[in-house]
């Protein structure tokens, strides 16, 4: 009986031992743009199978070049982003009673996304007068549904290199 209880015991240290194991070798990542696709394949062509937020972490459990396959953690997979979707390190982002003061807008999260804040924006406008900016505004409000990007796909047949849709 005591040898019986010493297997469990061990087998039991055995099995945790392996979920540590198998938990330290996932990789927690944030999404790092407003919306971050999640697709069904690593390609840009694949359908579109899930929209994550900014901020939202995601663990990494599986790596195809510059794609991952990501996870809600403690979840079930999602599907594929693409590296540049994603952040190594943790955002967090808290709503106390003085953060919300100091919320930033939606424009300033993709700005800064990109590396630019209203400061240098500004800057750069100032610095370049003659730019027109009024063509780049309007391209920014064109809404593409998943349904309009796969039928363009499937019309055009459209595949990467290799042939992979």
């Amino acid at each position: 009986m005591v040898r019986g209880k010493a297997v469990l015991v061990a087998l039991a240290l055995i099995l945790l031992a392996a979920a540590t194991a198998w938990a330290a070798g996932q990789k927690l990542w944030s999404v790092q743009v407003k919306q971050g696709q999640v697709r069904a394949t690593p390609s840009f062509l694949g359908r579109v199978v899930a929209t994550l937020s900014y901020a939202d972490p995601v663990t990494v459990v599986e790596e195809k070049e510059a794609w991952r396959r990501v996870a809600r953690p403690q979840g079930p997979a999602l599907g594929w982003m693409h590296v540049s979707a994603l952040s190594s390190k943790r955002i967090v982002l808290r709503a106390g009673a003085e953060d919300v003061k100091q919320a930033a807008a939606t424009g300033e999260v993709a700005l800064a996304g990109k590396g630019f804040n209203k400061q240098v924006e500004d800057a750069y406008r100032a610095r370049n007068r003659n730019l027109d900016y009024a063509d780049v505004d309007r391209m920014e409000q064109w809404v593409v549904s998943p349904e309009q990007m796969e039928r363009f796909v499937k019309e055009g047949e459209l595949a990467e290199a290799g042939g992979r849709p």
